[in-house]
């Protein structure tokens, strides 16, 4: 089961959160599991000419992932209110798009239309990035706009302030202790539980109701230099947060990881979750 990372009234991600952290989150953010890939191509068997929406792309990593592998994608359309994002996403996909062509819409996901007609998505993504967005209109978007056997796939695997290693709690309590003990979200406001209801329920109450669900465990390592890099492009502890104590931060968080890490490492298991959801009726 995934539940939300953050809270619906979270919203949507902007430039003020994540703009100027762009080249920060193609470098420092996990990218999708090769096995995750392989599934999403899975998908599209027999679709002679798969289109991608990919909804929250951040820096372009699911369709720069899925490119050389399906490579009947005929076209990808990214989607997400922040410039920045869709700007590195753009250009990290040319170089391999080939003849697929790209479009990016700017706004929240679910008011998303196509640039021409006759580009009804037949795969529609959403990695790590669902919680930022008005979860029951975005399914009732893909409903209207995509294809009649489409595949939508809601990924994720939470993030460093979820993890239970030793290594990773004692980063969260160092945050919280510059912080408070509320989790912060979004541009303002802390993290609020989102009432038990998963991405599960959401699928449940659209079109989209057949739903199975894929798990693929994974083994990451980190230097304490990495997840520094990578803190920078949460919304949790990203620098602003901590204003001119940042420097200050981030000095003690590296030495404590440097004093967990092994060999200079440390490590993160973690499961990487694929909800793939269909019309009810639609090919499995």
């Amino acid at each position: 089961m995934i539940r939300p990372a953050q809270p619906a009234s979270a919203a949507v991600s902007d430039d003020a959160l994540f703009g100027p952290e762009a080249a920060g989150y193609a470098r420092y953010r996990p990218g999708v599991p090769d096995a995750a890939v392989h599934l999403l191509a899975a998908t599209q068997h027999g679709v002679p000419a798969p289109v991608l929406l990919d909804l929250g792309p951040g820096t372009g990593q699911v369709p720069r992932a899925l490119l050389p592998v399906l490579r009947r994608l005929v076209h990808i359309d990214l989607v997400d209110v922040n410039v920045s994002m869709l700007e590195a996403a753009r250009a990290v996909l040319e170089p391999v798009r080939g003849t697929c062509t790209v479009d990016v819409f700017t706004g929240a996901a679910h008011t998303f239309a196509p640039a021409a007609p006759g580009r009804a998505p037949t795969l529609i993504t959403c990695c790590r990035s669902f919680h930022w967005m008005a979860r029951p209109e975005v399914l009732s978007m893909a409903d209207r706009m995509a294809s009649p056997h489409a595949v939508v796939a809601i990924m994720g695997d939470g993030s460093l302030w979820t993890h239970e290693a030793d290594w990773a709690a004692a980063l969260r309590e160092l945050i919280q202790s510059y912080l408070g003990e509320d989790r912060r979200a979004g541009t303002s406001g802390t993290y609020a539980e989102p009432g038990g209801r998963s991405y599960e329920d959401d699928l449940a109450d659209s079109a989209f109701s057949e739903v199975t669900e894929h798990h693929f465990p994974l083994s990451r390592a980190w230097t304490p230099e990495d997840v520094i890099g990578y803190l920078r492009t949460t919304s949790f502890a990203r620098p602003t947060l901590f204003a001119d104590r940042h420097h200050e931060f981030e000095a003690a968080a590296l030495q404590l990881l440097q004093d967990h890490a092994v060999g200079g490492v440390l490590k993160e298991d973690a499961v990487f979750t694929v909800l793939l959801a269909r019309r009810s009726g639609g090919a499995a």
